[in-house]
């Protein structure tokens, strides 16, 4: 026999709908967010419902074409919404309705503060701790981060101040990147704080270790300029230099010597400081990933 599907069974035959939310399901209040309701035909008219929480004028029974500005948000956008479709010609023949997505407000309260409590430079297999903790006695904290899904901890209190330990790993290259935190309420989990200043973490030890050495020998007089220069036979493109206690450093972009090596030549500040420095190599396309550190050189000041 033959079995002939209607409109709707044939959109059921597919992947319901998707919905996301773009740049983030996470939108600061005042701002603005698109909703885009994405499925395997593009003739489909979609609606937004949201499931909890007092209906949104804007959304509500609303119809638009896969995408549809959210904005300026306040907390009566926070929620769990769904998109569900049909085609013009047959208005009553709907699709099956999207996964959830969760629209978070931030911007509620002032911002926690974000802190590693080892290096930013992780090896690769080792483990991180990020600590979240403010003033405010948050009942949540959440980490987030571009490259992995988010974590959520209930906080410790301590001496009037809430905090979290998340503790990660081990970390592979996909740990890499920047990491912010929110504080939340369990009655409002909707509704966040600010974001934390972002983290930066860097994962290392992916590729072998270059090399670093003085231009001008191994000791230093005060005043003079001194030059390091972090040399590999691997291809990088950059390069970076750190001392030990100082938490930041800086990169350079990677030269092809004469010999056929890659190499940057790295000019310290005249009023040089002695320590003992150490660089890495990096690729452009994943700057958060960098190659094992180089042996140490110590740099005395006379």
């Amino acid at each position: 026999f033959i079995l002939l599907l209607t409109p709707l069974a044939q959109a059921r035959s597919h992947n319901k709908p998707s919905l996301s939310a773009w740049p983030s399901h996470v939108v600061p209040q005042g701002q603005s967010v698109e909703l885009r309701c994405d499925f395997y035909s593009e003739s489909y008219i979609f609606m937004l419902h949201k499931e909890h929480g007092d209906p949104n004028h804007q959304v509500h029974e609303r119809m638009f074409q896969r995408r549809l500005v959210l904005g300026p948000v306040t907390t009566a956008y926070e929620g769990t919404y769904r998109c569900y479709g049909f085609k013009s010609q047959y208005p009553n023949e709907l699709t099956a309705h999207s996964n959830p997505l969760k629209i978070i407000i931030s911007g509620i309260y002032r911002k926690p503060f974000l802190l590693v409590l080892q290096a930013a430079q992780v090896k690769l297999g080792e483990k991180m701790t990020l600590q979240c903790h403010s003033e405010i006695m948050f009942d949540t904290f959440t980490l987030m981060s571009h490259s992995m899904d988010s974590y959520e901890l209930p906080t410790e209190s301590h001496f009037g101040v809430s905090h979290a330990n998340f503790s990660i790993g081990p970390v592979t290259h996909e740990h890499a990147g920047n990491y912010t935190c929110y504080g939340f309420f369990h009655h409002t989990p909707h509704e966040w704080s600010e974001s934390s200043d972002p983290v930066d973490i860097k994962i290392t030890g992916l590729y072998k270790k270059p090399s670093l050495s003085a231009l001008i020998g191994s000791v230093a007089m005060s005043g003079e300029i001194t030059t390091l220069s972090c040399t590999s036979d691997q291809q990088f493109e950059m390069f970076h230099l750190f001392r030990e206690g100082v938490p930041q450093g800086h990169g350079l972009p990677a030269v092809q010597s004469h010999k056929g090596s890659f190499k940057a030549d790295f000019l310290l500040d005249p009023v040089i400081k002695k320590g003992t420095y150490r660089c890495y190599g990096s690729f452009r396309n994943s700057s958060h990933v960098w190659s094992s550190p180089s042996d140490p050189l110590y740099i005395p000041v006379t």
